[in-house]
């Protein structure tokens, strides 16, 4: 009986020392800040979502392929000298139409090794650092501004544009392979000697 005394106040009294530091902070005031409230400041260089400035965008894709975990995916499609991009901020002409630019945030470490390797600074790191959402699709953000009809019809333009540059090309061997043979008539003509033989 005395044991069975003895493990009641052991058990009792290790909950006791266990509840020691809450006991001693029961009745201090709450140090916590509200967070829906308060939101905390974040430092300047604090690597939180990824922005893409589409204006100054050229389809380089030197991002995607710093990203270590590949959440960074990007088409370009070439432009036509009739229908080109423009320019960016900088003054730097661009060549590509860039016809998807996704992220998805679901993937990203937050390295921010896409940062550094831009050659026109387009994409960045923001202090935004909320972005719950309750589908993971939500989390892809898509950075492209050019719609789906734009897209087909920049795409026609540079088929018609190549199919024109092919058989311009076509024409110019042919061209070739004419005067080539007209030449070669003309000098056996001139040469009688060599056609006897």
């Amino acid at each position: 009986m005395k044991q069975y005394f003895i493990n009641t106040w052991e058990g009792l009294w290790t909950v006791l020392v266990g509840m020691k530091i809450t006991f001693k902070h029961l009745f201090d005031p709450a140090v916590t800040i509200h967070y829906s409230d308060i939101k905390p400041t974040m430092p300047e260089r604090a690597r939180n979502r990824l922005f893409v400035n589409m204006d100054d965008c050229i389809g380089c894709d030197q991002c995607a392929r710093a990203c270590p975990v590949n959440c960074i995916s990007i088409e370009t499609l070439k432009s036509t000298p009739d229908d080109t991009p423009g320019e960016t901020s900088q003054g730097k002409k661009k060549a590509l139409w860039v016809t998807k630019f996704d992220i998805d945030i679901a993937k990203c470490c937050f390295c921010s090794l896409c940062v550094y390797p831009c050659p026109t600074e387009c994409i960045e790191m923001t202090k935004v650092y909320e972005f719950s959402e309750f589908e993971r699709n939500d989390l892809i953000y898509k950075f492209a501004v050019l719609t789906p009809e734009e897209i087909t019809d920049k795409t026609k333009k540079y088929d018609e544009f190549q199919a024109a540059k092919e058989a311009e090309k076509l024409a110019a061997a042919k061209a070739k392979a004419e005067k080539a043979k007209q030449d070669a008539a003309k000098k056996a003509d001139d040469n009688p000697d060599k056609k006897a033989e």
